[in-house]
C-alpha cells in the first residue's frame, strides 16, 4: 500500500537557504533515508545527505525530523499519519555544508583533545586483569556509533555557539567518564573534565539520554556518576586534607 507524503525539506548551502515543500511517494515498510532517496531520484537530484549502512549502525544519517534529532534509516514512515507534514532539517548545532549535510568536524576536534587510555608503566601488554564488573560498567558507552545527536541536542552548545571551545559535549564527556573508571588507566581525568572539558557546563538534563539510538544512559551512567567523582576530589574534607598533607611532606623532601 502506498501513498502520497507531504515533505519539507531544508534546501541552501553555508547557512543560507530555505525549506521546500515536496510530494512524494511513500510504500509500506519505508523509513525516512528511503524517501529522501526517491526525492533525489524524482525530484531534487542535487539533494545532498549523508548516509552510509542504512543499518542504524553507522551514525552518518543523523538530521533533525519533525524538530527532533533521529537516525533517518531508523525512523519509520509508519510513526507519521498519512496527512501529517513531515520537516526535515539539518542538525542545528553544526555548520551546514549542503541542504541536509553538516560540518561535525567540531565532535572530531574534541575528541583528539582527550588523551587516550595511559596503562602504568610497569604493566605489559597482555598482563592486564579486570574483574566483569569493571569490564561491564564501561561495555554500554562503547555502544556509540558516533551519530554525534547527543552534542546535537545539547542546549550548552546548540543555543551558545561561544561555550564550543570549552565543553566537549556529552559524547566525550562521555569517553572521559569511560577512561576514568577503567582500572588501568593512570591519566588525571577527573581535573580535565572539569577544567578543560567543561564538565561543569552539563546541568543533567537527560535530552542527550532521550536522543540516543542506541539507548546509552549517558546522563545517569557516565557524566553523573563523572560529576560525583569530580565533587569528592575537590571538596570531600578527607580528601583535602590528605591532598595538603602529602603536598606539605613533598616540599619538605624537596628542600
Amino acid at each position: 500500500m502506498s501513498y502520497k507524503a507531504k515533505f519539507r525539506v531544508w534546501r541552501g548551502e553555508g547557512g543560507e537557504g530555505s525549506l521546500e515543500d515536496f510530494t512524494v511517494e511513500v510504500n509500506e515498510g519505508e523509513v525516512v533515508l528511503d524517501v529522501i532517496h526517491r526525492l533525489q531520484a524524482t525530484q531534487a537530484p542535487d539533494l545532498a545527505v549523508r548516509w552510509n549502512c542504512k543499518a542504524g549502525k553507522c551514525g552518518s544519517c543523523s538530521m533533525e525530523i519533525n524538530g527532533k534529532p533521529r537516525l533517518g534509516c531508523m525512523t519509520r514512515m509508519s510513526t507519521f499519519t498519512e496527512d501529517e507534514t513531515i520537516t526535515v532539517t539539518p542538525m542545528r548545532t553544526f555548520p551546514v555544508i549542503k541542504d541536509l549535510v553538516t560540518d561535525v568536524s567540531f565532535n572530531y576536534q574534541k575528541a583528539r583533545e582527550i588523551p587516550s587510555f595511559t596503562p602504568p608503566d610497569n604493566v605489559k601488554p597482555g598482563e592486564y586483569r579486570m574483574q566483569q564488573i569493571d569490564v561491564e560498567r564501561s561495555q554500554e558507552f562503547r555502544k556509540c556509533i558516533e551519530c554525534f545527536m547527543c552534542n546535537n541536542v545539547c542546549h550548552v552548545i546548540r543555543d551558545h555557539e561561544e561555550n564550543k571551545t570549552a565543553f566537549a559535549g556529552p559524547r566525550y564527556l562521555m569517553r572521559i567518564a569511560e577512561l576514568d573508571m577503567h582500572p588501568y588507566d593512570v591519566a588525571e581525568r577527573k581535573n580535565a573534565a572539569q577544567e578543560e572539558h567543561g564538565l561543569g557546563y552539563c546541568n543533567i538534563t537527560k535530552c542527550c539520554t532521550e536522543v540516543c539510538p542506541e539507548h546509552i544512559k549517558i546522563t545517569d551512567n557516565a557524566l553523573i556518576p563523572m560529576k560525583e567523582r569530580v565533587v569528592d576530589r575537590k571538596y570531600d574534607p578527607l580528601v583535602w586534607l590528605g591532598s595538603k598533607i602529602f603536598k606539605r611532606s613533598g616540599s619538605g623532601q624537596k628542600s
